[in-house]
């Protein structure tokens, strides 16, 4: 997938406020800090996309992208796709008072759980560290939900590569305890670009698994 364009549409504060859902979507969510306007824009690559921020807890709408790439179908020909990326308040720390996280809380689940054309989540984890209790939970709730998802392992450059093998290694033995088939799993440098082929490829098969479905 080659992306030709990527720009801001708009933020919501609840999910009826999001556009149309006209498009297949892709939403990205994870810790505070985890890097993950980090590696929207290096998906995107356009820097200053999302907004980067030192401050943990500073997404704190659901904010909307629109997307317009090219693909390669099966004849070979490139075909040109529009589809939204969404950038999510994280969830964990954040100097917020109890009262904001229980409203981003509500926010959230009620986007994941009613956003119909949402096509898949990317949880984002920190490869820094071994596997976070609030990660686990997190994936847990979405299975039970039945929602469909990917994990992304982050700040590959931040690690020796064999502290990233072991540490992603722990936490996708850590979901095998519970999960008969694991989902799909990346690891991703947003300074090296590491992982960007991946993700947009699988987004790719997920872009045509939606057309076929709206039988475009």
């Amino acid at each position: 997938m080659q992306i030709i364009s990527a720009s801001y549409i708009k933020s919501s504060a609840i999910y009826t406020q999001c556009p149309p859902a006209d498009k297949a979507e892709y939403a990205f969510i994870g810790r505070s800090n985890v890097g993950k306007s980090s590696l929207i824009n290096m998906l995107c690559d356009k820097k200053g996309l999302a907004k980067i921020s030192s401050a943990p807890g500073k997404t704190q709408l659901i904010n909307h992208f629109i997307i317009n790439d090219l693909a390669k179908d099966n004849t070979k020909a490139k075909q040109g796709k529009s589809w939204y990326l969404v950038d999510l308040p994280g969830y964990g720390y954040a100097k917020v008072s109890q009262k904001q996280r229980k409203s981003w809380t509500s926010m959230i689940e009620d986007y994941i759980l009613k956003r119909t054309n949402l096509g898949n989540l990317f949880v984002l984890i920190d490869s820094r560290h071994e596997p976070q209790k609030i990660d686990l939970e997190f994936v847990d709730q979405l299975g039970e939900w039945q929602v469909p998802f990917a994990i992304v392992f982050t700040k590959a450059d931040k690690n020796k590569p064999g502290a990233t093998v072991k540490n992603v290694q722990m936490f996708m033995d850590a979901l095998n305890e519970n999960w008969a088939d694991a989902p799909p799993h990346f690891v991703s440098s947003a300074i090296r670009g590491d992982g960007r082929k991946e993700v947009l490829d699988f987004i790719s098969d997920l872009n045509k698994e939606y057309a076929a479905l709206q039988g475009k």
